[in-house]
């Protein structure tokens, strides 16, 4: 009989509260079916909101998170209920952005991971951050984040 390896997720094919904090999200992992190959894994999260530490006021930003899967691979459906964990967390931009990156290398161990959180202006200027956890793996296909940087109306 086969060894059914997605039996401990707890969040997907059911009903799950949301999260309160980003602390208190469960990112749940999945084996890597292709362990040893050198592909990239792309989620896109163009509506991620969090609230500025100080006044209390929605930020906006489009994530783009990018890896290498090492042995495991995040489960979506985690990922989601972390990601809008942030919409009543209040952090600055780098915060968030390099925070994200951070959980997701400790939580995965990916051969390599780079985020780009292009935030929108609020007071009139927009805040791109940017982390990734080392060099990309020689060889590796990477394409462009494609989010143009902010131009306004122009």
């Amino acid at each position: 009989m086969t060894e059914n390896i997605y039996a401990g997720l707890t969040q997907l094919g059911g009903s799950t509260v949301q999260p309160k904090t980003p602390e208190e999200a469960v990112l749940e992992r999945v084996p890597n079916p292709n362990p040893g190959d050198p592909y990239c894994v792309r989620f896109t999260a163009p509506e991620f909101t969090s609230l500025c530490p100080i006044t209390g006021q929605p930020d906006f930003a489009h994530l783009m998170i990018d890896y290498v899967p090492g042995d495991w691979l995040v489960e979506s459906k985690s990922l989601k209920l972390f990601l809008t964990s942030f919409r009543n967390h209040g952090a600055f931009h780098e915060a968030c952005t390099v925070g994200i990156g951070k959980r997701l290398v400790d939580e995965l161990s990916p051969v390599w991971l780079r985020i780009g959180g292009y935030w929108y202006p609020r007071g009139g200027m927009p805040i791109d951050v940017f982390y990734q956890s080392a060099p990309p793996p020689a060889g590796l296909w990477l394409p462009d984040q494609g989010v143009a940087p902010y131009r306004g109306r122009g």
